[in-house]
């Protein structure tokens, strides 16, 4: 069995992110991590689901012995993903996605040279715009903030390595999956030992 991949999908808020990842979870050959942090639970949040909440302690104590591949600071409370969680399901055979920022995202680079950074964008500022203001859970003023955010962030998309266009939901669907295809035909990814060529 060979290792699963480790992806990283960053992009705006409002870009489509987390629907993508559920439809690719669909297909059974995806997992994503439970993120850990020190804040507490809210109503009806349930341990060890979407969060491990933890004590700041035991949160600095894994910073100190490398055992998060990122991590943030935001409202006097950390945010990160467990290293030992990801390797386990990698090792599983099943591949990892992290819907993470970009700041965390190139922390997962320099932890994990190997993980796979994608990076989803709208067609354009305008379009990200409707789909904010659509959601309507935001006032203007948070929207505008997340636009501002969002040009701040589409710079970096060329440090990634693969952009996904989030025009119609399932032809971005459809490129990330080519994407995951397409790094499990790496050499590094291929299980040697199941081919009988006395390699």
């Amino acid at each position: 069995m060979s290792k699963g991949l480790l992806i990283v999908l960053s992009g705006p808020s409002g870009c489509g992110k987390g629907t993508i990842v559920q439809e690719i979870l669909k297909d059974g050959d995806c997992a994503v991590s439970v993120s850990a942090t020190t804040r507490s639970p809210r109503e009806g949040e349930v341990d060890h689901v979407r969060y491990h909440f933890i004590t700041k302690e035991e949160f600095e104590r894994r910073i100190a012995h490398d055992g998060l591949l990122e991590y943030a600071e935001y409202c006097d409370n950390y945010y990160g993903t467990p290293r030992a969680e990801v390797e386990a399901i990698r090792a599983s055979g099943k591949h990892v996605i992290l819907e993470i920022e970009v700041q965390g995202a190139f922390q997962v680079r320099e932890r994990c040279p190997e993980a796979i950074l994608v990076f989803t964008i709208p067609p354009s500022i305008a379009e990200l715009r409707r789909r904010l203001e659509k959601r309507g859970t935001e006032s203007a003023e948070v929207v505008e903030k997340r636009i501002a955010r969002a040009q701040e962030e589409l710079p970096l998309a060329k440090h990634y390595d693969y952009v996904v266009l989030n025009d119609a939901l399932e032809d971005a669907v459809a490129d990330f999956r080519s994407i995951i295809r397409t790094e499990t035909m790496r050499p590094n990814q291929i299980d040697w030992n199941r081919l009988d060529w006395n390699l």
